[in-house]
């Protein structure tokens, strides 16, 4: 395998689960190292929580975000202690799915592991305090392209906003708003015999307009952070562009 074939891919919300990290913590110093430290910054016991749950705590934003960030990097810490060296010397590139392009960025030397999981906190919080918890959702639309779930989120428009938050892959769509717009559109999307609609395992209605807020609040504090060019291109989510500069 050349260096260019490698890529490191880290997922987003809704993979979080309870007891996640903690085979990891339990067999690896590199592991349980990332975990306290992410405690240490965030001045709480985010790994008990991870570990003891229960499901609605893990589920909450200001959470997630944090913890499968720790969870990510936790993975790579592991990964560099076995090769005996840092990722970024084998080249490659990074990428990470919504809140993983924050890990991607720290596994690229862009970000430090306590800054990121400062910031992923901050991001949490700002982001439920835009739509207070059961008043937003998101779901994953599977089996239609972008105009059949345009002509679905029309006729969901009714229960309010409801809009295309992100085009994962050919065939598998994620709509972001209101909670009964996207109720709504589940069941319009089951009506035209799509393949498949599930509500996602979220506390917020991520990546759509009522985040404009939370945008506002991030763009502030990213303003006061110390962000490293990075040793490794980052491919982008907004532009899909692999970066290297700060």
């Amino acid at each position: 395998m050349t260096n260019q074939s490698i890529a490191f891919l880290f997922p987003g919300q809704g993979s979080q689960a309870v007891g996640m990290g903690g085979a990891l913590a339990a067999s690896h110093a590199a592991a349980k190292q990332v975990f306290e430290e992410v405690n240490d910054a965030l001045g709480e016991n985010l790994f008990a929580i991870m570990q003891d749950g229960p499901d609605d705590a893990i589920r909450m934003t200001r959470n997630a975000q944090p913890a499968l960030f720790a969870t990510s990097m936790a993975a790579v810490r592991v990964i560099e202690a076995e090769l005996g060296t840092l990722l970024t010397s084998r080249g490659g590139v990074a990428a990470g799915h919504s809140l993983g392009e924050y890990a991607a960025l720290a596994a690229s030397g862009s970000l430090s592991i306590s800054d990121a999981a400062r910031l992923l906190r901050q991001r949490g919080d700002a982001m439920q305090s835009a739509v207070p918890v059961g008043e937003g959702a998101m779901a994953a639309i599977l089996g239609g392209d972008e105009d059949q779930i345009n002509a679905i989120l029309a006729d969901a428009q009714s229960s309010g906003l409801v809009q295309i938050a992100n085009d994962n892959a050919p065939g598998q769509i994620v709509v972001s708003g209101a909670a009964a717009a996207v109720d709504a559109a589940i069941e319009c999307a089951k009506a035209a015999g799509l393949r498949r609609a599930i509500k996602l395992p979220v506390s917020a209605p991520f990546h759509c307009e009522l985040m404009a807020p939370a945008a506002d609040v991030m763009a502030q504090v990213l303003a006061e952070t110390a962000i490293l060019d990075a040793a490794i291109p980052v491919y982008c989510n907004v532009t899909a562009a692999a970066e290297t500069k700060a």
